[in-house]
């Protein structure tokens, strides 16, 4: 599958975006706001909650719009894997969620050799909107997982919060995998990640979901669970399905475009995506800032619930006590969401 760009705008590509295309987005999802929320936000509620709500495992709402119930923290350490950026707070999810987690850094290590996952953010303790770096991650039910092997060694807390990200983009090019940074091997974790039933979807930058059409000889039965989405050329976002049972947890449509090789994933290498705003247009209009009323009104009551007694008494275990349970705290300056250039408000269907 090979797709030609008109002249100018491979001149564009080259010029004016390779820098903001290249860029990877530090934490995951572009419509993510990065400006301090105001106190009594659901931002400012849930991101200062330390430990998960007692109660049975439940995901309340939608991906981007909900909060967490009964959450467990997937331990610092593992045999094959690692958490990364712990001062975030940001290990939690559903049970089930955390069990995926495990069982694919197993099968990475046992089936294709991969050394282990590091694995960023999922869910706060009690899910809900974060302080900056996502739009979903908010039912327990979404997790990052970084594109780079984990050492064979241990890693302090502090080098798991300076390791730098590694795009898989060419520098200077546009939409372009790097051959010195991607392997055979990155390419059969992401499909190993597709293949579980329970996953709903992978989203990644649109050069890994071209790569993996053009190139991918396996069964591609999966590959339409890779679904292409600005930045995460870095790392790659799993997208469970609601649990069996879970009620309050309010589905994603179905992808409905067979492998998505096809003109879904051509739009991405078009203009459009990219389109910078109309000389002398109007700003768009900020959104309104999230509120706790917004949410599904069970999530007011997972503020109210009383608190697990410590990370060690989750599902998590006593690796988790490697740190101690601290509310989240806004960014630095400097851990913001680098800019990305126009990014427009109506996502795509294809995600």
């Amino acid at each position: 599958m090979t797709f030609r760009l008109a002249p100018p705008f491979q001149t564009i590509g080259r010029l004016a975006l390779a820098g903001i295309i290249g860029a990877s987005l530090i934490a995951g999802d572009a419509g993510a706001q990065q400006k301090q929320p105001s106190p009594g936000s659901a931002k400012a509620l849930f991101g200062s909650a330390s430990l998960p709500a007692q109660g049975p495992a439940q995901p309340i709402g939608f991906y981007s719009k909900g909060c967490m119930l009964g959450g467990v923290a997937l331990p610092v350490d593992g045999p094959t894997w690692q958490a990364m950026r712990l001062s975030r707070n940001r290990r939690w999810g559903d049970p089930a969620m955390i069990a995926l987690l495990e069982q694919l850094s197993r099968d990475a290590q046992q089936k294709i050799g991969w050394p282990g996952l590091l694995v960023g953010d999922i869910a706060q303790p009690r899910g809900g909107p974060m302080f900056n770096g996502h739009a979903s991650h908010q039912i327990g039910l979404d997790a990052d997982v970084w594109l780079t092997p984990m050492p064979s060694r241990r890693m302090t807390a502090q080098e798991r919060e300076d390791l730098p990200f590694t795009t898989t983009l060419q520098k200077g090019k546009f939409l372009t995998i790097d051959p010195k940074v991607w392997t055979q091997s990155h390419a059969k974790l992401l499909m190993l990640a597709a293949s579980y039933p329970e996953v709903e979807r992978i989203f990644v930058n649109p050069a890994i979901k071209k790569k993996m059409c053009d190139t991918w000889t396996g069964d591609r039965t999966n590959l339409g669970k890779l679904r292409p989405i600005y930045g995460h050329d870095s790392h790659f976002h799993i997208r469970m399905k609601c649990p069996p049972g879970a009620a309050a947890c309010k589905p994603q449509a179905p992808i409905t475009d067979g492998d998505g090789c096809g003109k879904s994933l051509a739009w991405w290498f078009t203009k459009e995506p990219w389109a910078a705003p109309k000389p002398n247009a109007r700003p768009p209009k900020p959104p309104r800032e999230m509120m706790v009323s917004d949410l599904p009104k069970s999530c007011a009551a997972v503020l109210d619930a009383p608190a697990a007694a410590s990370m060690a008494a989750t599902d998590g275990g006593s690796a988790a006590t490697a740190l101690t349970a601290a509310p989240a705290v806004p960014a630095a300056a400097g851990d913001l969401l680098p800019a990305v250039g126009p990014v427009p408000t109506d996502k795509p269907l294809v995600q």
